[in-house]
């Protein structure tokens, strides 16, 4: 496992969403605090591939190390990307490039923090949903997809996310959650971790969702009981829109997501900023939106 020198920090980002002209502006002023900070980068920095290589390659050229987990808008087949690979395919050419440019991704060895707040071993992840949160009253996935559609509120994936050779994106999931559950376990068992994956790993957080029928592409049940299994110093998200701490068993959950530029804009505060995740900089107790006050989440768009 590759460690730091012991100095730095460890700083966090997710759905950079580039293909907004505010949010590259945003991506382009970012910059470390020191020569040996680590940034964490949770998914949906952009739809095309090329947009997603301009954005790492920024900023692996700024940061000692960026580590990145897919989120849900990199593994979309959209029309306006000339890469028109599907599934496993798409995943694997994005982990090709990140490679190339030096990026961590989940398919990476692990590497370890040893600067201020470590050692914890860092694990980007990739595990998608398997539509186990489901809409209260709703008992199976077709269930929860025909009330969703009966709201207006479906995820994009539902047309974009193509899983194959998989033959749905929950059988995708399941395949993550097992390989990904037995590579946790070879962690030591004296080394705490931090997990930064795209969607929360336990479903408390999308609890503050406006429209709460789009939790079903928000994680999987799966992983309810990992942060304390796998010893988790800090859960790292996006994908909600949401930017704020929460604690779960004691686990500090931090959703660190910029989000749509009709989102950040209404915010008292400044859009963009890394949240430092080691050294913590917050006390225990939530901060960022209240209750209600979540993303829009309307129509097919997010």
């Amino acid at each position: 496992m590759e460690s730091t020198d012991g100095r730095g920090q460890l700083l966090a980002i997710s759905d950079l969403h580039i293909g907004y002209p505010e949010n590259r502006a945003l991506v382009e002023r970012m910059r470390p605090t020191t020569d040996e900070d680590w940034l964490l980068v949770a998914g949906d920095v952009a739809e095309t591939v090329a947009d997603i290589r301009w954005a790492l390659e920024l900023l692996a050229g700024r940061f000692r190390k960026v580590i990145w987990a897919p989120g849900n808008h990199e593994l979309w087949t959209h029309h306006r990307d000339t890469v028109t690979l599907r599934g496993v395919e798409r995943y694997a050419h994005l982990v090709a490039m990140c490679r190339e440019l030096g990026v961590t991704t989940p398919e990476d060895p692990y590497p370890v923090w040893e600067g201020p707040g470590g050692p914890v071993a860092v694990a980007p992840l990739f595990l998608l949903y398997d539509y186990s949160f489901l809409p209260q009253g709703c008992t199976t996935k077709e269930q929860g997809l025909q009330y969703a559609h009966g709201t207006g509120i479906v995820c994009t994936d539902e047309y974009l996310l193509h899983p194959d050779p998989y033959p749905s994106r929950e059988a995708w999931c399941h395949a993550r959650v097992a390989e990904t559950e037995r590579r946790l376990g070879e962690i030591p068992d004296d080394l705490p971790t931090v997990l930064v994956n795209h969607y929360p790993l336990d479903r408390h957080p999308t609890d503050i969702l406006r429209h709460p029928e789009f939790a079903m592409w928000c994680g999987t049940r799966l992983t309810a009981e990992w942060h304390r299994r796998f010893r988790v110093a800090c859960m790292v998200y996006g994908h909600l829109h949401i930017p704020r701490t929460t604690h779960h068993d004691g686990v500090r959950f931090e959703e660190v997501s910029v989000g749509y530029p009709r989102e950040w804009r209404p915010r008292a505060a400044p859009p963009g900023r890394l949240r430092r995740i080691l050294p913590m900089e917050v006390p225990a107790g939530d901060r960022g939106a209240a209750p209600g006050v979540g993303r829009g989440r309307g129509g097919t768009r997010p």
